[in-house]
């Protein structure tokens, strides 16, 4: 796991689906940020403290086993759902084709997260393989997660979930892409706080994204 020290806060309260964007409260800390993992290391994952975590996760070989609207609209529906079921509090998404990144408010026990994606990977595994009729076949590789306890990291990756799409030349304007939180965030967020965080810079957040 990646962690970047320091106290860590709630951001928001309230529904996975429906987070109120408009009065971040983490708390601004000073010191040095552990080193990410570099992509072709497994992760390792020490979830002990509750907080805000960013999450990604690829498909084995990248694939685009998520390549229709229709197996997207299972990918996330499913995300959402099993987030939910454990109690942490989505505060941005982005479901891609081979890809998903998300930042979520842990529950009292963030362990939980390894529960979260055990299931979500299992169901949705089983619901393309069932489409492909290709029983059994190896549908997810890795996730990746990251605490997060310092509000300038925390907006810069807010900014970089809400913007993947175009990011990966998907659209060219984020909320124009259904399976991500920048449509959502427009609609929801203060004018104040999507300008703090559109100002944040993205081109030099390490987050597993080669695909």
């Amino acid at each position: 796991m990646n962690m970047e020290c320091g106290d860590s806060a709630p951001l928001f309260l309230g529904q996975p689906r429906l987070p109120d964007l408009r009065e971040p409260r983490l708390a601004k800390q000073s010191g040095a940020e552990a080193p990410h993992s570099r992509w072709h290391h497994a992760p390792m994952h020490i979830l002990l403290e509750r907080g805000v975590y960013m999450v990604t996760a690829g498909t084995y070989g990248k694939t685009h086993f998520f390549q229709t609207p229709e197996r997207r609209d299972l990918l996330l529906e499913r995300l959402q759902l099993c987030t939910a079921e454990r109690g942490w509090e989505i505060q941005a998404w982005a479901v891609l084709a081979n890809h998903y990144h998300f930042i979520a408010l842990s529950p009292d026990d963030p362990a939980s997260l390894r529960r979260v994606l055990n299931k979500l990977h299992t169901t949705t595994s089983k619901a393309v393989n069932e489409l492909d009729n290709t029983p059994g076949r190896k549908v997810w590789h890795e996730f990746w997660d990251t605490h997060l306890t310092f509000e300038r990291s925390y907006l810069a990756r807010l900014h970089y979930v809400n913007h993947n799409p175009v990011h990966h030349l998907l659209v060219p304007v984020a909320s124009q892409y259904r399976w991500c939180s920048a449509g959502h965030f427009e609609r929801v967020a203060s004018p104040s706080f999507q300008r703090t965080v559109a100002s944040m810079p993205i081109d030099k957040v390490e987050v597993q994204d080669d695909f």
